[in-house]
């Protein structure tokens, strides 16, 4: 069982690693996305894999989950993860985090109808923290983390996306 003194040690020991050696905390994340026949899309990261498809309605064969599964999952899961790994190293006793997420579309835009964007109208996180420390204290812990989270930060502010084109003609 991981507990609370293990996170705050393990994350300590990376904390020192980067104030001695600012250049080791800068990292580039390299990954693919490929689809063949049909619409079903493997993911691969290192030795991890993940498969999506989109359902039959859509043209797919419904063999994974959507892509937007994964981005809702790496944004509710990327807040609950940040906020445990915070009161870790605060001391804040936790004994669980659920983080629901709801976004809205407006699916017809995805197919290039209508003058929505494509991008999520709007998305909602609702954030209950099982504990016995007072509402205050949890409320700076969750903006804090806030602050400072990855997948939340990507979802929330803009960033600088490229996209190279390369053809295949083998």
């Amino acid at each position: 069982m991981t507990t609370n003194e293990n996170i705050r040690t393990a994350q300590s020991q990376v904390r020192e690693a980067y104030a001695m050696s600012p250049n080791i905390a800068l990292s580039t994340s390299h990954a693919s996305a490929e689809v063949g026949d049909g619409l079903k899309c493997v993911f691969k990261q290192g030795t991890e894999t993940a498969v999506m498809d989109l359902p039959e309605v859509m043209g797919g064969t419904n063999e994974g989950p959507t892509p937007g599964f994964h981005a809702r999952a790496a944004v509710s899961g990327c807040v609950a993860i940040g906020i445990k790994m915070e009161a870790a190293n605060q001391g804040i006793s936790i004994d669980g985090i659920h983080v629901g997420i709801e976004m809205d579309f407006d699916d017809s835009a995805a197919l290039g109808m209508g003058s929505n964007s494509a991008a999520p109208l709007a998305t909602r996180l609702a954030i209950t923290v099982k504990t016995s420390h007072e509402e205050p204290e949890i409320q700076a812990l969750v903006a804090q983390v806030l602050k400072k989270d990855t997948f939340f930060l990507a979802l929330r502010d803009s960033q600088a996306v490229t996209a190279e084109i390369v053809l295949d003609r083998s």
